[in-house]
């Protein structure tokens, strides 16, 4: 089974996950969310993580979006990741937002590799724009 892996500084991860849990209710048994909570250590962290994921089995494979690329609770997932043997075969983005993580649940079991990275990725830019609002006032403005 492959999952997807959510990771995040905060409550962030644990959230994300109960929003993508209304559009991919279906998947939510194989989305896991692990959050490094504020004044925790990163050590405490890994302890968490690794009880998060433990019931993974050599077989499955992992998804891993993340909050900010380089930042302690991506590189302590990863490690906890190299030390399980499940490093190598991981998909591993950061910046995550919600349409990333919608792509990523939806598209998982189709694709591998690049090809998920290039479903995944294009989505998660996209939802990136200011959002304008027309006022009545200006529509009137161009009678």
């Amino acid at each position: 089974m492959k999952y997807l892996l959510l990771v995040s500084h905060g409550g962030f991860a644990e959230g994300l996950k109960t929003s993508l849990a209304m559009f991919a209710e279906d998947k939510m048994d194989q989305v896991i969310a692990a959050g490094l909570k504020n004044g925790q250590t990163v050590d405490d962290f890994a302890k968490d993580f690794r009880q998060a994921i433990s019931g993974l089995t050599a077989d499955d494979s992992v998804i891993v979006l993340a909050d900010i690329v380089g930042g302690s609770p991506l590189t302590t997932a990863c490690s906890v990741l190299d030390e399980l043997g499940k490093l190598d075969d991981a998909v591993i983005l950061g910046g995550m937002n919600l349409p990333m993580a919608i792509t990523s649940a939806v598209m998982k079991d189709m694709l591998e590799g690049e090809a998920l990275v290039q479903a995944v990725l294009p989505e998660a830019q996209a939802a990136l724009q200011e959002f304008n609002i027309i006022s009545a006032d200006d529509e009137d403005d161009d009678i």
